[in-house]
């Protein structure tokens, strides 16, 4: 058993340390991402293994219990949440991580200190202030990684509003938060030599960091959800890596500080998508413009439509197409049908393609996701700064509910909330088709100048309906 302990259990430890940082780097690419996302897996069973022989005698009872309540809801869960749905379900997957960490902090405490109703502080219960406070910080991050994630969840399912909600004075709320969770942390740490000011200390503290993490998220508008989700699943992976601290665990040190670093340099990676500061997301209050700008806005006056006989025949003589797809595509499961008119086409000899913008849909990787369910060649997806200078030789681009990430005014109009994003120059194909619903804006609020522009033309219906209707018309034609 001490040979276990000693040698066996670290060397699994660092291989499944190992594992998890080649997983991580297959999921940087759509071809290996399957592989990676496997790796991990089984990276994580190697660690949970090697957690239960390092604790010895455990009830296990509970451990299979949970093992297969957790089994049965991840499983169905994969299962039955369509692809719509995904951008809500991983926004809960980062609350229960948060969760999680907070739980274990917070049982740390409770079976060493209240229970027992020892005198002293937390410090010298624990082993040391660095534990004691890293302790309060676990609850903080983890809980309000778990409030904003539930915000953030509502604001997806649009059971609350999808726009920003600008709660007066909330950078002061927020810096007075965060400061007294700081402070409360600090009193619980290393000051309170009482079980039951303890106790109190810590329930306030939850709220505080409940009450913190709605304030950061409910700021911020649904256009910006990708951002919001990255920085969540960042706020995750740090309380994770805090509760390996609390636990003297280096494998979740490791795997959570993975997890965090990863989750930051893709908010890093939205951010500059979307033109905004990495400071602006953490203080939130983005998403929304609190200037005067016009910001584009008022009626359209020259909008030309198009059926899908009409967009079949511009297609019939096209030599390049390039898909521009957004959250439209994915609310009307349109993903094989655009599969399908693609193939069609590459049947007639067209270059296909598609263009994929860092914040098209709710998640990061949205569009990855959908397109890659529907078996579209990875090599087929060509990220923004590739696929930019393309535009200006393509035939027709077609847009599928793709709305604020094509807008030339972020370009040109000083006044648009969203000038200086970088857009997809789908403006600059010989022919565009947008394919909405409606004329109606995007999260941004704010007038498209695409949809007046004299080489666009717009299809409007549910974009899965209207490219199988192109599709028949370009099959009557053969």
């Amino acid at each position: 058993m001490d040979v276990l302990k000693t040698t066996i259990v670290p060397l699994a430890y660092l291989l499944s340390a190992v594992m998890f940082i080649l997983g991580l780097k297959r999921l940087g690419r759509v071809r290996t991402a399957r592989r990676g996302n496997t790796l991990a897996a089984i990276a994580m069973l190697i660690a949970i293994v090697a957690t239960l022989v390092d604790l010895g005698t455990v009830d296990y009872q509970w451990i299979l219990i949970g093992l297969a309540v957790g089994t049965l809801v991840g499983a169905v869960s994969a299962i039955k949440v369509p692809m719509t749905k995904m951008p809500e379900f991983v926004a809960l997957f980062n609350g229960s991580g948060g969760a999680a960490s907070a739980l274990v902090a917070l049982s740390v405490v409770w079976l060493k200190v209240i229970e027992p109703m020892k005198v002293g502080t937390v410090a010298d219960a624990v082993g040391g202030g660095a534990q004691s406070f890293t302790i309060a910080l676990s609850v903080l991050v983890g809980t309000l990684t778990l409030s904003g994630s539930v915000v953030a969840y509502l604001k997806l399912a649009e059971t609350i509003s999808g726009k920003p909600t600008l709660l007066p004075g909330r950078h002061v709320l927020n810096a007075l938060l965060v400061v007294g969770a700081l402070g409360l942390g600090v009193w619980f740490a290393f000051m309170s030599d009482d079980p039951e000011q303890l106790r109190t200390a810590l329930l306030v503290l939850v709220g505080v960091s409940f009450l913190l993490g709605i304030t950061l998220v409910i700021p911020i508008g649904g256009a910006d959800m990708p951002v919001v989700i990255s920085l969540l699943n960042s706020y995750s992976g740090v309380a994770a890596s805090m509760t390996g601290f609390v636990l003297s665990n280096n494998v979740l040190i490791i795997s959570g500080a993975m997890v965090g670093a990863a989750g930051l340099i893709l908010t890093k990676i939205m951010c500059d998508a979307m033109n905004r500061s990495l400071a602006n997301v953490i203080f939130g209050g983005f998403g929304a413009d609190e200037t005067t700008g016009k910001g584009g806005g008022g009626e359209y006056v020259n909008v030309t439509s198009a059926g899908a006989e009409e967009a079949a025949m511009i297609l019939e003589d096209a030599q390049s197409v390039i898909f521009v797809p957004g959250y439209g595509l994915a609310v009307a499961q349109a993903q094989h049908a655009c599969r399908e008119l693609a193939d069609l086409l590459q049947e007639r000899g067209v270059d296909v393609k598609y263009a994929i913008h860092p914040v098209a849909g709710r998640m990061p990787g949205h569009m990855n996701v959908l397109l890659a369910e529907a078996d579209v060649p990875y090599e087929q997806l060509i990220e923004m700064d590739e696929i930019n200078p393309e535009f200006k030789n393509t035939d027709v681009s077609i847009v599928l509910g793709a709305n604020d990430v094509v807008n030339p005014g972020a370009t040109r109009d000083k006044t648009s909330p969203i000038y200086g994003m970088p857009i997809l120059t789908v403006h600059e194909s010989r022919t565009v088709f947008v394919v909405k619903r409606s004329l109606g804006a995007g999260f941004a609020g704010i007038k498209n100048e695409l949809f007046e522009a004299d080489n666009s033309l717009m299809v409007f219906g549910d974009a899965k309906k209207v490219l199988t209707a192109i599709i028949g018309e370009l099959k009557q034609a053969n």
